[in-house]
């Protein structure tokens, strides 16, 4: 993994000359793809759950308009 990049800021606060440095650490790549790819995973699997589960409510009510209107959204979910 490659090294972190460090950031210096000199940023003077109040009335006075006195200088504060912040020092920031920037994220490598690898991480920030890793974890944008697990909170993907994440939504997708938490958006196919709720949505199976109102079709399967739809289908104990019997309501044939909002089963429809469900598996129409359903069919993104699946890659057959």
């Amino acid at each position: 993994m490659k090294k972190h990049k460090v950031i210096y800021n000199l940023q003077i606060f109040g009335s006075g000359n006195e200088s504060k440095i912040v020092a920031k650490r920037e994220i490598s790549y690898e991480i920030k793809l890793a974890s944008k790819l697990l909170l993907d995973e994440l939504c997708f699997n938490w958006n196919k759950a709720k949505l199976e589960e109102q079709i399967n409510d739809s289908i104990d009510s019997n309501d044939k308009k909002t089963f429809l209107d469900l598996s129409k959204q359903y069919q993104h979910y699946t890659w057959e």
